[in-house]
C-alpha cells in the first residue's frame, strides 16, 4: 500500500461533519450528551453489512452501538475499535467559526469533537463497515464499539458495557484514540502512542468558616477568603518529579541537545528546566508526563451578598502518576494545604488509577510496520496519556490497549495539543483519509 500526500475520502469528511453537527454535549451530568442521535447515525452506517449490529442504552438518550464481525479461529486474537460519539462543552465566544457547524474550509473541517475523538470514530466506522461489506472474513474477532459519556466518567458507555456486556465488547486487543500524530525531533519524526495513561483521582473539598454580616468583615473567618488561599497553595505545589519507562524512551527517541535531554530524564532538575523552556507544548507535556497534577476547576460558595459564606466547594482535577494510591492524594493534599489542612474537608474522591499495556505484542509491531507504509520517516514510540481514555476500562479486563491513529504532516503535534478540549477544533482531511485506510488495513494485517 502506498499513501499520497494528496489522498482524499469524501465518505469519512462527510461522517464527520454529520457527527459534529449532532451536538452530543457531555457536561457531566446524566442528561446530557444524547449520544443516541450518533448511535443511530452510526447504526445506519454499519446496517446492511452482514455484521451482528447491537444497541445498548442504558440510560434515556445515552445510546452506544456495538458491531462484531465474528472471527473463524477462536483461538486468534480479537481486536476492538473503541471510539466515543460525545464532546466536551464548548464557549462559543471563543471560536472563530460555529463549532456545531462542520464547516470544510480548505481543505479542514472545523467543528467540536473534530480532533476528540470524531474524527477517529468516523473513520474506524468506516474501516469496519468497508470490511464487511467487502466480504472479510477475519481469522479473529473484530469489534467496533462506537460509545457514549467517554468524557464523563464512562458510566453510561464503556463502564457500563464491560460490567454489565462484557460478552459484546470483549476484545484481546483495543485501538482507541489518539496516537500516530507526527512529531518532529532533533531525533526525527515520531509517531508516539499511548499505550498507558495516568490516573484520575477528581476531589470535591469543603472549605469550612463561620457565617457573620458581610457589613463587618474585621477578623470574621470567611471561607471564601481561606479558598483563596487554599487555591494559591494548591497552585504553587510541586509534587516531586517521577521518570517512568516510557517518558525515558520518548526522550530518548527525541534526541534533544545534551543539557536539555540530560535535564528532562534527572527529576531533580527538571523542573527548572520546565520554568524557563520557551517551548511552552513541550513544557507542558513534559510537566504533566512526569508529575501528578494538581489543577482546582470549580468553586461553589456563598449564599448571599450581605453573608459572610461558611463555607465553599473546590474541585480539583488530579491526574496521578503510576502506582499512586487515593490515599497517597490525600497525603499530598495535607502536606500542600498545610495549617490549613483542618480547615479543609474531602468530600469525595474519585479514584481512577492509572493502567498501562505491554509494548511486546504482536499489535504493538503491526501498528509500528503500519505506521512506516504513512510516515517512511517516522518511527512509532509509546506515550503516557496525561488524560483519560476509555481504554483503562478494557486493560482491567485484561486487555491491551493503544491510542492510535495516522495522522498527515499537514497540522503539528503542539496544534493538535492544544485542540483538545480547546478552541477552533479542526482536522484536515488527509489525516481523515489515512485514519481510515490504517484501520482498514490494520484489521486486515492483525486479523488475517
Amino acid at each position: 500500500m502506498t499513501v499520497s500526500d494528496e489522498m482524499e475520502d469524501p465518505e469519512v469528511v462527510d461522517l464527520l461533519q454529520q457527527l459534529i453537527r449532532n451536538r452530543c454535549v457531555n457536561d457531566g451530568s446524566a442528561g446530557s450528551g444524547h449520544e443516541t442521535a450518533s448511535a443511530e447515525l452510526l447504526g445506519t452506517v454499519v446496517a446492511g453489512t452482514g455484521a451482528d449490529v447491537e444497541t445498548f442504552e442504558p440510560s434515556p438518550g445515552r445510546a452506544s452501538i456495538v458491531a462484531r464481525l465474528e472471527g473463524s479461529d477462536p483461538s486468534a486474537p480479537s481486536l476492538c475499535y473503541l471510539c466515543h460519539t460525545d464532546v466536551v462543552p464548548v464557549n462559543e465566544a471563543g471560536w472563530s467559526r460555529d463549532p456545531f457547524g462542520g464547516e470544510l474550509v480548505d481543505g479542514v473541517v472545523w467543528g467540536r469533537g473534530a480532533v476528540d475523538m470524531l474524527n477517529l470514530t468516523a473513520a474506524m466506522s468506516l474501516a469496519f463497515a468497508r470490511l464487511a461489506r467487502a466480504g472479510f472474513a477475519p481469522r479473529g474477532t473484530l469489534v467496533l464499539a462506537a460509545v457514549a459519556d467517554e468524557e464523563a466518567l464512562g458510566s453510561h458507555g464503556a463502564g457500563w458495557l464491560t460490567e454489565h456486556a462484557l460478552d459484546a465488547v470483549a476484545a484481546d486487543y483495543v485501538v482507541t484514540e489518539t496516537g500516530g500524530i507526527p512529531l518532529m525531533t532533533p531525533g526525527g519524526k515520531l509517531l508516539p502512542v499511548p499505550a498507558a495513561e495516568k490516573g484520575s483521582c477528581w476531589c470535591r473539598l469543603r472549605v469550612h468558616g463561620e457565617p457573620g454580616h458581610a457589613s463587618q468583615p474585621l477578623r470574621t473567618d470567611n471561607a471564601l477568603v481561606t479558598a483563596a488561599e487554599v487555591v494559591r497553595r494548591l497552585a504553587a505545589y510541586r509534587p516531586e518529579a517521577e521518570i517512568h519507562d516510557s517518558w525515558r524512551q520518548l526522550v530518548e527517541a527525541m534526541a534533544m541537545p545534551e543539557e536539555i535531554g540530560d535535564a528532562l530524564l534527572d527529576p531533580r532538575r527538571i523542573d527548572d528546566l520546565l520554568e524557563q523552556l520557551p517551548d511552552l507544548a513541550l513544557a507542558r507535556q513534559a510537566h504533566a508526563c512526569t508529575h501528578t497534577t494538581i489543577a482546582p476547576t470549580i468553586v461553589h460558595g456563598g449564599t448571599k451578598i450581605n453573608v459572610i459564606p461558611d463555607s465553599v466547594d473546590l474541585d480539583l482535577d488530579i491526574r496521578t502518576m503510576p502506582g499512586w494510591t487515593e490515599a497517597r492524594v490525600r497525603a499530598m493534599l495535607d502536606d500542600a494545604l498545610g495549617d490549613l489542612a483542618p480547615k479543609v474537608e474531602l468530600l469525595e474522591a474519585l479514584d481512577d488509577p492509572s493502567t498501562a499495556s505491554s509494548l511486546d505484542t504482536p499489535l504493538w509491531d503491526a501498528m509500528s510496520s503500519l505506521a512506516r507504509r504513512f510516515h517512511p520517516d517516522g518511527r512509532v514510540v509509546p506515550l503516557l496519556m496525561v488524560g483519560a481514555t476509555d481504554a483503562r476500562f478494557f486493560r482491567r479486563k485484561g486487555a491491551q490497549a493503544y491510542g492510535f491513529g495516522m495522522f498527515s504532516d499537514r497540522l503539528s503535534f503542539e496544534e493538535f495539543g492544544k485542540m483538545f478540549h480547546g478552541d477552533d477544533e479542526r482536522i484536515d482531511v488527509e489525516s481523515l483519509a489515512w485514519s481510515a485506510a490504517a484501520f482498514e488495513q490494520l484489521a486486515r494485517d492483525f486479523l488475517g
